[in-house]
């Protein structure tokens, strides 16, 4: 048995949680393998929506208890992992029962969110954009050994050590001139190491051996990735990226599993693009189109509410990401906000500033381009398909306009559109 992957091809926002949940129910087991609460991922069904920032979509499965696993790869805030469970639990949800924690996983402390904001606003006009949450910092301690992980929380000494950390950042703080309010930061602490005595209450296991028992044993693993391969820190748009790899070499680092333990890659993509925070976007439409987009596809951050920057489906990112991802199916999103378009647009290439063109993506090597930019898209234009796609449950029954489009971006990309989302709903979908 091997492990399948799920990620997003963009730059996040794909609708990930809603295919996790459609397609749980053929795993035994779902694990998230890297990101943190700066991820919302929304699922909608029996007409509620439910937002996820750390806890993988699997665990809202039918049919008896799914073992869901947080990863090493994942950074986890305890305050917000714990309001995130609690409100799941308070709903009857058996949370205990089927989410188990790596060790491996490091810990946001509150701290870490002050140094996230105080850093922002040093950078000024060449902010990342960030949701303030600790993401980057926390990854920073990560990857110069000094961080505190969630298996350090069993340990006889783990405030002492909290407590070292948590100097070391006040010191940093106090160095970028950042102002603490201590009474604030009292009450903040308070709540962070009470939730940490709730996160205890989890199973907290080497998760690389319960994955690789799992394949072993014959159980089948989806992998669950957060944004997107666009935010990916080594292949997105830097520096306009997350902390982490997004893409599905990540899923091995994040969870312990070896490439060759790896078998589909579902790659998941919007039949648009939107972004949220700064950094290049060649297809963003700052006009009425874009707003239109924006309102009809609801586009505002689940953790943050803030507006998505928005525009037409760019093919070089989407071929750039499938190539980089060894995408083997993909998923296309949100195909219904296109329905009242006359006129459907496709970047299939770009005009550089010296006026070259080119089908690859150039935003790798530290490119700092804001919105369009100097780079030109090349836009191959079809005719809309103008009729509703919410209640169609089969591709034979799509327009032929829609089937069209479909069929152009396998064409581009070489890798088959197998599962078609028409709706939030969890119905609202349609397998080739």
């Amino acid at each position: 048995m091997k492990a399948d992957i799920l990620l997003g091809l963009q730059w996040g926002d794909e609708g990930k949680g809603k295919i996790v949940d459609v397609l749980t129910p053929a795993y035994d087991l779902v694990a998230r393998f890297q990101g943190g609460p700066n991820a919302g991922h929304t699922l909608e069904f029996d007409g509620r929506k439910h937002v996820l920032r750390s806890i993988p979509s699997g665990v809202f499965a039918d049919g008896g208890v799914k073992v869901n696993i947080i990863g090493n790869g994942v950074v986890l805030d305890p305050v917000l992992f714990a309001e995130e469970a609690r409100a799941l639990e308070d709903e009857g949800l058996d949370l205990h029962a089927r989410l188990h924690i790596s060790t491996k996983a490091n810990l946001i402390l509150p701290t870490h969110r002050l140094l996230d904001a105080a850093g922002e606003r040093a950078k000024g006009a060449s902010k990342i954009g960030t949701t303030g949450k600790g993401i980057g910092p926390t990854y920073t301690d990560k990857v110069s050994r000094h961080g505190l992980r969630v298996g350090d929380i069993l340990l006889p000494d783990f405030e002492q050590r909290y407590h070292r950390l948590r100097d070391e950042h006040l010191e940093r703080l106090a160095a970028m001139g950042a102002k603490v309010d201590v009474e604030a930061f009292e009450k903040l602490q308070t709540a962070w190491l009470d939730a940490v005595k709730y996160l205890a209450t989890f199973p907290i296991d080497e998760t690389e051996y319960l994955v690789n028992d799992a394949l072993n044993a014959d159980k089948s693993i989806l992998c669950e990735g957060a944004q997107g391969t666009m935010l990916d820190v080594d292949f997105g748009s830097y520096p306009f990226v997350t902390s982490s790899n997004t893409i599905s070499a990540g899923a091995c680092t994040g969870l312990g599993l070896a490439p060759g333990r790896i078998g589909k890659v579902y790659g998941i993509f919007k039949a648009y693009c939107t972004r949220v925070g700064s950094g290049p976007f060649p297809t963003e439409l700052m006009d009425e189109t874009g707003a239109e987009m924006r309102r009809i596809g609801h586009e505002y951050g689940a953790v943050t509410g803030r507006e998505r920057r928005c525009g037409w489906l760019d093919l070089v990112a989407l071929r750039y990401a499938v190539m980089i991802d060894g995408a083997t199916d993909l998923i296309m999103m949100k195909s219904d906000v296109l329905d009242d378009f006359d006129t459907i647009k496709v970047c299939t290439e770009y005009i550089l500033p010296d006026g070259t063109r080119t089908d690859r993506f150039p935003f790798s090597a530290g490119d700092n381009a804001e919105g369009p930019g100097d780079i030109v898209p090349v836009y191959k234009e079809f005719k809309g398909w103008k009729t509703p796609l919410t209640e169609v449950r089969s591709f034979d029954a799509l327009p032929q306009e829609f089937k069209d489009y479909v069929a152009y971006i396998e064409s581009v990309v070489g890798v088959p559109v197998k599962i078609i989302s028409v709706g939030p709903d969890r119905t609202a979908t349609i397998m080739r």
